[in-house]
Formats: C-alpha cells, structure tokens, sequence
C-alpha cells in the first residue's frame, strides 16, 4: 500500500474519532503540506531509516522551524506504528529519525510599569470589553479560556471561577467561525480562586451584560479569539508599548505570582499546567527584575 492512501485512512480512522478537532486539523495539515507531496508515493516497505531521515533534513532546509519538523515526525512515527499495529506493515523506521533541536520558546511578558499603564487604560476604559486584558492579568486564563467563560463559570459569592471550556477560530462549511471545546488538557479543568478586589470589578461588570459570555461581543458566541487578538494589538499600540502577543499576559501573570512569593505547586494548579516541574521549567528564568532586587538585597552584607 502507497503511504499516501494509508495516512489518509489513519487520519480518518485512528485520529479523527479520538482528538480534538484542532489536533486532528494540525494533523492533517502536516499530511497535506509536507509529508504527501514528498514521501506519499513510497509504498510502505520502501521508507527506509535512511529515506526518512533524508527528508527530515530537507525539511529543516527549506527553513522549517525544529519545532514543527518535530511536529511533522510525530506525525510519520505515529502513522507508521499503527500500520505495524493492524500488520499492513511488518516493520518500521520512525524510531530511527532524528530529531532537530527544539527551540525553547521565549517568555515574553511586561514589566509593572507596563502593566500599570493597561490596567489603567482598561480600567478607565468605559468599554466591557477590554477588562478580560485584567483578568487574564490576575488569573493566568489562556485567550481560549478567557472567551469560553461564561457567567455561569464564575460563583461571584464564593470568589472562584471555574475553568471547563475552551475555545478557537477555525473554517468550517459554512466560514469562519469559533468553536467551543474542552481545555487544552485534563489538567487544564480547574478552579481559580480570584482576588478580593478583582471580584469587585466583575460585579460591575456584571450588572450591565447582556450576554452570557463575560467577554461580550457582536456575534452570538461572544468575541472570536483573531478579533480579540487584534483588539489587544491595538491596545498596545495606543499606549505605545512594544508588541507582545496575548499569551504575555499568562506569563505576567505566572511572574508577578512567583515574585510575590507564590509557591510553585500552587502556581502550577491554577496555570493548569501537570506538575510544578513544567512550571518552574517555564518561569524561573524570567524574573529578571526580581533577581535584581534579591541580588542588591543579599549584597548589603557585603562589609
């Protein structure tokens, strides 16, 4: 069998019916950009160790990044072993690529005086729907999960909100739209407990929706997450602060907690992230502002 008419059968059905919709759109992706128009046309038996480490290493020279290489490879081992599996196949090379160095991704969040001038102009902002900037500030809520919440996610009372949801844009038949799924991981279902005076500003919030989304918008599911983005962008741009993605605001929020003492395992909890490990992993490196201050701190002892 021509490995193009397997990975296609194995996305239908080994992958379709069991990842989410965005995991199995990756997948495919991968399929139809780079792996069918190179090595597709290889009956199975033909890709050696050596034809699939060929075109690993084209890959990176096309330009490539490691990490999506990477992502293409766990496409071909993954494909590769089921056929094992099912005896289309008696024997495969999946194991035997290697793989390009992963990039560690730089953690960019803003410094307090940053984080100072938005929250000002949010909260000054007689607009509702700038204050999930806020409260992704004080929650560490991914875009997704910040457009997924709805008020019924939130006890107002018991000061804690609920995280069950996610969300993304995507095309579909009928155009693009955004689509409602369960978080990232099962780690990632959690409860947040929210500051006192964070409460009192959802109140407000509160009292004037219209909607069930706390983040409110034009169309019936709320705010799309590219919509959001922009408006974010445009945030920063008014108040003349360089360009950083969305996500900065997690990893401010993941920063500012460790400086004020926070501990790991707690922080780890409320992220949604599997253990303290990939936390610490992540945000030790990143608090240069607080290693200075710790570091003039210890030097007061010098005599």
């Amino acid at each position: 069998m021509k490995y193009e008419i397997w990975l296609n059968q194995w996305l239908i059905y080994y992958v379709k019916p069991y990842v989410k919709e965005r995991t199995y759109q990756k997948y495919s992706r991968q399929v139809a950009l780079h792996i069918i128009p190179k090595i597709g046309g290889y009956e199975m038996e033909q890709l050696s160790a050596v034809i699939l480490q060929e075109f690993v290493v084209s890959l990176s020279e096309k330009g490539l990044a490691p990490n999506s290489v990477n992502g293409v490879i766990t496409v071909i081992k993954s494909s590769l072993e089921y056929a094992v599996k099912i005896d289309l196949l008696a024997k495969h090379y999946g194991d035997c690529i290697r793989r390009p160095k992963a990039c560690e991704k730089v953690i960019e969040c803003f410094s307090k005086e940053e984080q100072r001038q938005i929250e000002g102009c949010v909260l000054g902002n007689k607009s509702s729907r700038f204050f999930g900037v806020v409260l992704c500030l004080y929650t560490g809520l991914r875009i997704g999960e910040l457009l997924a919440l709805k008020w019924t996610d939130i006890d107002l009372q018991k000061g804690f909100l609920k995280v069950e949801k996610s969300c993304h844009d995507t095309w579909t038949e009928i155009g693009y739209c955004k689509i409602i799924d369960t978080p990232k991981t099962e780690s990632s279902k959690r409860i947040i407990p929210l500051p006192e005076k964070l409460i009192a500003h959802l109140k407000d919030l509160k009292k004037g929706a219209s909607g069930e989304y706390v983040i409110e918008g034009k169309l019936i599911y709320g705010v799309s997450v590219r919509s959001y983005q922009k408006s974010f962008e445009q945030l920063l741009k008014r108040l003349n602060i360089s360009h950083r993605g969305f996500h900065s605001l997690r990893h401010t929020f993941a920063t500012r907690a460790l400086e004020c003492g926070m501990d790991v395992k707690t922080l780890a909890e409320i992220l949604g992230h599997k253990n303290p490990t990939v936390t610490l992993k992540r945000y030790a490196h990143s608090m240069i502002e607080h290693k200075v201050e710790m570091m003039n701190r210890l030097g007061k002892f010098l005599q």
